[in-house]
């Protein structure tokens, strides 16, 4: 087996004010091969953005501390000094961001960002930097690509800039791209438009992708593995198939019971009772025990052990029943 592209090992993410600390990531854990697309699902603040912003060292430094062991592509990331963290954005790892009205600057045209990204990283002119955001612009999909390297991000379609936020995340053909939740804003249809171009392109340049979502249906269209988070902690980790069929946690028992789909026409959805761990005040024991109708003593007081199901599928669950998917 080559060696991964990526190695997370035990990180932790904290972030304190004059009041509180917030563990918002707690001991992850993963790898990720090249070429292979990890799904992230789980309910807003169970740690996945903060995750993958992690991996970009772009969380408040003056706030933020983080521990643990991160490498991509061999990079040790979270030895990096400033010089060698703007090398490694945008030329080893990119990141498509949720809302790319934010992420773009207002006041210039989409084309001289994308441009900028390519002279910077790769030491060509504003000539070669033009046309590979030209040639970008054509290859997400972009109508009258050449008309718009001149538009500004407001001219532009909620679809239209979500491209070319991902024509901008891969101007300079980074290994790994970090997708978080890039459908999210957009209408059904367009959405599905975009999950289908990203799986084409990530094939097309052979990057590894970790996808943020908190949409089942979305993790199973576009991952080969998926992994569930919940209070800061994966839970349940293996193939999209083991993850959805096999599931044997709790919480993404609960996901799944809790997702519309043809079938369930005219039946109540069984949600998931209670709201997430408040971070800065996390519970001990398993962190779902509160909201868990299987838990007992042991739950609520003994922190979990991680249980291996079959090889490649693991959950953090002190009695894991595998479902019948």
């Amino acid at each position: 087996m080559t060696a991964p592209l990526v190695s997370v090992e035990g990180l932790h993410v904290l972030f304190k004010s004059a009041d509180r600390t917030v563990h918002a990531v707690n001991g992850v854990d993963f790898a990720l091969q090249p070429g292979e697309v990890l799904g992230l699902l789980g309910e807003s603040g169970s740690g996945k953005s903060v995750t993958l912003k992690a991996l970009l060292r772009l969380l408040p430094a003056s706030r933020t501390t983080l521990s643990g062991k991160v490498t991509v592509a061999g990079h040790d990331v979270l030895a990096m000094d400033e010089r060698a963290l703007r090398r490694y954005r945008g030329g080893v790892v990119s990141m498509i961001f949720q809302e790319p009205m934010l992420a773009f600057d207002p006041v210039f045209t989409v084309g001289d960002q994308i441009a900028e990204a390519v002279m910077r990283h790769e030491d060509v002119g504003r000539q070669a930097g033009r046309a590979r955001a030209l040639e970008m612009l054509e290859r997400v999909r972009i109508p009258s690509a050449k008309r718009r390297l001149d538009a500004y991000p407001h001219e532009m379609s909620g679809g239209m800039r979500q491209r070319a936020m991902i024509a901008l995340a891969l101007a300079c053909k980074p290994q790994l791209l970090l997708a978080d939740e890039p459908t999210t804003a957009l209408d059904a249809t367009v959405q599905i438009q975009i999950l289908l171009l990203l799986r084409e392109l990530q094939k097309e340049f052979g990057m590894a992708v970790i996808f943020v979502t908190h949409d089942v249906g979305v993790a199973v269209e576009v991952s080969d593995r998926m992994a569930v988070m919940y209070g800061g902690r994966i839970v349940e980790r293996g193939s999209a198939a083991d993850v959805i069929r096999r599931t044997a946690h709790p919480y993404p028992q609960g996901l799944l019971a809790s997702t519309v789909h043809g079938a369930m026409r005219g039946t109540r959805l069984e949600a998931i009772p209670g709201a997430p761990p408040d971070l800065s005040r996390m519970p001990t024991g398993c962190a779902f025990a509160p909201r868990c109708r299987l838990a007992d003593e042991m739950c609520r007081s003994v922190s979990p052990p991680i249980a291996a199901l079959a090889p490649g599928h693991e959950a953090e669950c002190h009695r894991p029943r595998v479902s019948a998917g």
